[in-house]
């Protein structure tokens, strides 16, 4: 694909959407209190979404110095070696069984990375770019709007049950099986409800939403390299226990290394890749993920006491925690600068940690 042929950045790419400052107020509001109510459920404070960890994992990232020019971009043009670390997580803003499928989260810290900050507070703080995906490549709801609306409703879900959701799952995988036979694209609402539980460490994880790579626009992903994960792909866990998951991470990494590829999906059209609705998916045959990067996980200790409440508690990650040149794109990663700030200010200040970026990885213990 010629490089003309990719869309090049400019502040114009982002449409601000109507009322989104009173869309963006009434989110921020909601989630408060819902934060405020899981703190009082278990007098302590968690991320209003995906509150509940997996496992820690310390890193390395190579950029290899051959990219050519369109993936040579932001903190991708500085070939080299970086120090990392990733939360595995589940997407509800509670702790629930890992017996009920969810979606699950990939956030992403890349240490010490050079290029001028997105927000000026974070010059003092370290300088790390945060990539935070999940296991699904749209969101459900790809606008603030649509967010605002369908936030109640979420909320509603994650406090049935476990079986009631259990139920729902195991009916829209069925619809979900339905429409693909039929040789339709079940709808993202669809296919969220449908989750399967497979195994965590073999899949591919997305931004979802767009954001600014270097001149271009891309969505991000990491998918396994490695034999080790990519063996794990489509396998489902066998999970017995609530924390299940967490278990079966802390067994493979006890035994095993774990490789990843970082890849780049770059815009080639704006009608049909848009930046302000993260809910329409970017056609791979128009522009397929090219990797910029390769993750090496060495064997480790992935859940130990002192690593998870540094994690936890101490530990932030924000897409908006980044450099200019990777700059959040659309109305969903707007929402997500308040949102997660007022989450982090709480969550700090209600369990007494310090609000701190790492500057060293070591500073994740092991």
């Amino acid at each position: 694909m010629a490089v003309n042929n990719y869309v090049a950045y400019g502040p114009e790419v982002e449409q601000k959407q109507e009322n989104e400052e009173e869309d963006i107020q009434y989110i921020v509001d909601y989630m408060t209190q819902s934060n405020t109510e899981v703190f009082d459920k278990h007098r302590h404070a968690v991320r209003d979404a995906h509150a509940k960890s997996h496992g820690f994992l310390k890193g390395i990232l190579t950029i290899p110095e051959n990219l050519p020019d369109h993936l040579a971009q932001g903190i991708f043009a500085h070939p080299g070696y970086y120090d990392v670390m990733v939360r595995l997580s589940a997407a509800p803003g509670d702790l629930r069984s890992d017996k009920t499928p969810v979606p699950h989260g990939f956030a992403l810290k890349i240490l010490n990375v050079p290029g001028e900050r997105l927000l000026p507070e974070d010059s003092s703080e370290g300088k790390n770019q945060d990539f935070l995906m999940v296991n699904m490549p749209v969101l459900v709801f790809g606008t603030v709007r649509k967010y605002m609306q369908m936030l109640p409703f979420m909320t509603e879900a994650e406090r049935a049950p476990e079986l009631v959701m259990r139920g729902l799952r195991g009916v829209m995988r069925g619809v979900d099986h339905l429409v693909s036979r039929a040789g339709l694209q079940a709808s993202a609402t669809i296919k969220g409800l449908a989750r399967s539980q497979h195994h965590i460490l073999g899949e591919t994880y997305h931004s979802m939403a767009a954001l600014r790579y270097g001149n271009y626009i891309a969505k991000i992903s990491v998918a396994p390299e490695s034999e080790s994960v990519k063996q794990l792909t489509g396998i489902p866990m066998q999970i017995q226990e609530d924390s299940g998951i967490r278990d079966l991470v802390q067994d493979f990494f006890k035994r095993n290394t774990a490789d990843y590829v970082i890849r780049a999906q770059l815009c080639t059209n704006l009608d049909r890749m848009p930046v302000e609705d993260a809910a329409v998916l970017w056609d791979e045959d128009e522009s397929p993920h090219q990797v910029i990067g390769t993750l090496h996980f060495p064997k480790q200790q992935t859940f130990s006491p002192a690593r998870r409440v540094y994690s936890d508690d101490v530990l932030s990650f924000n897409p908006w925690h980044g450099v200019k040149e990777h700059q959040p794109l659309g109305s969903i990663m707007r929402v997500r600068m308040q949102v997660y700030e007022r989450s982090s200010c709480f969550r700090h200040y209600m369990n007494t940690q310090p609000r701190t970026e790492p500057n060293h990885i070591d500073d994740m213990p092991d």
